[in-house]
């Protein structure tokens, strides 16, 4: 078995060598297996941080109603809110990147992003591609995205909700 390091004395698999020896009638199978186990984790990590981001705004909510009105104070909230649900794509998107990377299918950082942001988005168009054994992973980076847009969608709606009344209108 083929290893390589990661900056410290730990050994890992070389997953790409591992992928090289699989017959090449079987990898589309392959890429949307690894795609589902990757797309459960992410929508998982989705939740966690959907779950960490209502905690904060919760007590941040609370600490502007036992307050003076703040108007500011509730525009600045809700900028964050925004923010922070923005990052959370990101670090989603960088994940699949890096997932990508590690498995040998892209091996530059920055075309992984690229190639990870496309298909999160749905956009689906660039110069980056997969292999076409592989391909079949892009649907699931796709699929991923629509699932956590829309939960992040429905989270959306509550905030807006929620900053009316704050807000007053």
């Amino acid at each position: 078995m083929v290893f390589h390091r990661w900056g410290t004395n730990k050994r890992m698999p070389d997953l790409s060598a591992l992928l090289v020896k699989i017959p090449d009638d079987l990898k589309p199978m392959v890429a949307l297996g690894i795609g589902a186990l990757i797309l459960v984790f992410l929508v998982m990590f989705h939740g966690a941080g959907l779950h960490l981001f209502l905690v904060f705004r919760k007590r941040r909510e609370k600490r502007l109603q036992l307050a003076l009105p703040n108007l500011l104070a509730a525009m600045l909230l809700f900028g964050w809110s925004v923010l922070l649900l923005l990052a959370l794509h990101i670090v989603e998107v960088v994940m699949w990147a890096y997932s990508l990377m590690y498995l040998g299918l892209i091996a530059h950082a920055y075309d992984a992003i690229y190639y990870c942001a496309n298909a999160y988005t749905t956009l689906g168009y660039g110069t980056v591609d997969l292999e076409s054994h592989w391909r079949n992973i892009s649907p699931i980076i796709g699929i991923s995205g629509l699932f956590t847009f829309a939960w992040t969608t429905s989270v959306l709606v509550d905030v807006v909700g929620s900053h009316k009344q704050m807000i007053g209108s």
